[in-house]
């Protein structure tokens, strides 16, 4: 930007207005305000018809003549009135109704801290007004052409072969501070200058965009960490947002929005153009998963090896997310910068309930990453080669709906047995069975559930479930046979007693 900012110290630098400060001792920033205009009065109060950030001029007349107390405190109210107003500056025209500015309004503006400057009588007022327009006009004139010019130097970036990063860097030098591209997953994909934030306020920064991304409403923030300020812009449409960009900056003007703007639509397009591509390699893997499924691994083999590199050598463990359909593909997103970064130590495909992960069996860090940063439950299976590969899928399916933490093996839940896996649907199927029995119990007053549940426990020993009982074996032996007639069931049969004994099982002590 050539031309100076409207500021009280560049319109005093103007050497054909001949302006000049009353009092040297203000502090630098009071001459560094922006002056939105100058208007000029002699009210004896303006402020009425003045609005913040203007340079009000004016020759005096609304002053008590002469420099008793009366007009010491006449000056005192009216400079406080201006700086309440928000006035930057006064200008005092000299020599048209007196000769010089007043001692009372000179201290009583160095009390206000609002610098007072003197127009001397060749330079009439629109003069100074016109210069600040020009200013003014200069700058919006500069401001433009900067937008222009740093939107064709971000869309000259964007053609480059790594586009995305390039814009962002482009727009970092054109805003001359540090931004960042945060991908669906909120990892930083791509930054400028790199390390540009310590990791502190990095760390603060990802939590802050992680939830943005968690809320997954399309929109813009503003927020501050220590004492940067941070601008936040959402990348994609609401619901399927593909990423954040932060600008470590405050409010923008008119033209940087529109430059932000700019590279926000190609940054999105970009995004949406690579969404295609990720549901292609998306379907890849999950078919790879399925060949692997089959016990060949021939074909995921030398897929995965030309396009992401080997699978993980076995033995491997196999997990299962339970993540819905609308997260996956920030997690997809996230395993893909991974697999890149640790060739050979991941492999991962969709199936129809959840995520495949395939990691060696001595590294299982990936999984419990994963499954902290997302809060998804993960069922590992027990290592495996990959001609078992179906059945450690089968494996992990169990430990993800059996656990109850974010990341269950399968040997912790395989130690309860098969009928602990029994549903709800097994446990209906279990009363209706014996119901006969219980409801013959309840009305005559007999034992036969208890008989039938001692005998079985018993490998079916009279001898033993009579002592056990506290019964004769004959005694065992007729309630037996009652059973078969309640039941209408052939108890010599093995698996008449399996399937009652699983039913006990199934209902427990509590039935």
């Amino acid at each position: 930007m050539d031309a100076d900012a409207p500021t009280l110290r560049s319109l005093l630098a103007r050497r054909d207005l001949r302006l000049s400060l009353a009092a040297d001792d203000l502090e630098p920033a009071a001459l560094d305000r922006a002056i939105r205009w100058v208007h000029s009065s002699d009210l004896a109060d303006p402020t009425p018809f003045l609005s913040e950030g203007l340079v009000l001029l004016t020759t005096g007349t609304q002053f008590p003549p002469g420099d008793d107390a009366d007009a010491a405190a006449a000056c005192r109210a009216y400079v406080r009135r201006l700086a309440t107003r928000g006035v930057v500056g006064l200008g005092f025209g000299t020599e048209v109704v007196r000769d010089g500015i007043p001692p009372a309004l000179v201290e009583a503006c160095r009390d206000e801290r609002i610098p007072l400057f003197e127009v001397p009588y060749r330079t009439p007022f629109i003069a100074v007004a016109r210069a600040n327009a020009e200013a003014i006009a200069a700058e919006a004139y500069a401001r433009r052409s900067w937008a222009l010019a740093a939107q064709r130097a971000i869309a000259l970036a964007a053609l480059r072969p790594d586009g995305l990063g390039a814009t962002v860097a482009e727009l970092a030098k054109q805003l001359d501070t540090w931004v960042g591209m945060y991908d669906a997953a909120g990892e930083l994909a791509r930054e400028h200058p790199a390390g540009g934030l310590d990791a502190e306020t990095a760390g603060e920064l990802q939590r802050e965009v992680t939830g943005v991304l968690h809320r997954g409403a399309r929109a813009g923030s503003s927020l501050r960490i220590g004492d940067t300020p941070f601008s936040l812009q959402t990348l994609g449409r609401g619901g399927h947002l593909r990423g954040v960009i932060a600008i470590a900056a405050g409010d923008l003007d008119q033209e940087g929005r529109v430059v932000v703007t700019a590279v926000i639509a190609m940054a999105g397009l970009a995004l949406e153009q690579q969404q295609g591509l990720g549901r292609a390699r998306s379907a890849l893997r999950a078919g790879l998963v399925q060949s692997l499924m089959t016990g060949d691994p021939a074909l995921a083999r030398r897929t995965s090896r030309e396009l992401w590199g080997p699978l993980p050598s076995a033995p491997v463990v196999v997990g299962l997310t339970d993540a819905a359909a609308a997260r996956v593909d920030g997690i997809a997103e996230l395993l893909e910068l991974w697999a890149h970064e640790k060739r050979g130590a991941l492999f991962f495909g969709r199936a129809e309930d959840g995520l495949v992960l395939v990691v060696p069996a001595d590294d299982r860090s990936i999984i419990h990453e994963l499954a902290d940063r997302f809060d998804v439950r993960i069922g590992l299976s027990d290592a495996a080669g990959y001609d078992a590969f179906g059945a450690a899928v089968g494996q992990a399916r169990v430990a993800r709906d059996r656990g109850f933490g974010a990341v269950t093996e399968f040997a912790e839940v395989s130690h309860a047995g098969v009928l602990s896996a029994l549903t709800d649907e097994a446990r209906a199927l279990a009363r209706a069975e014996l119901a006969p029995l219980y409801d013959h119990d309840a009305g005559q007053g007999t034992h036969l559930v208890e008989t039938l549940q001692v005998w079985l426990d018993e490998d079916c020993s009279h001898e033993a479930s009579a002592q056990s009982l506290g019964v004769h074996r004959h005694t065992v032996r007729t309630r037996l046979a009652l059973i078969e007639r309640v039941l209408g069931r052939d108890l010599s049969s093995f698996a008449t007693r399996a399937e009652l004994w699983a039913a006990l099982r199934a209902l427990g002590p509590s039935a």
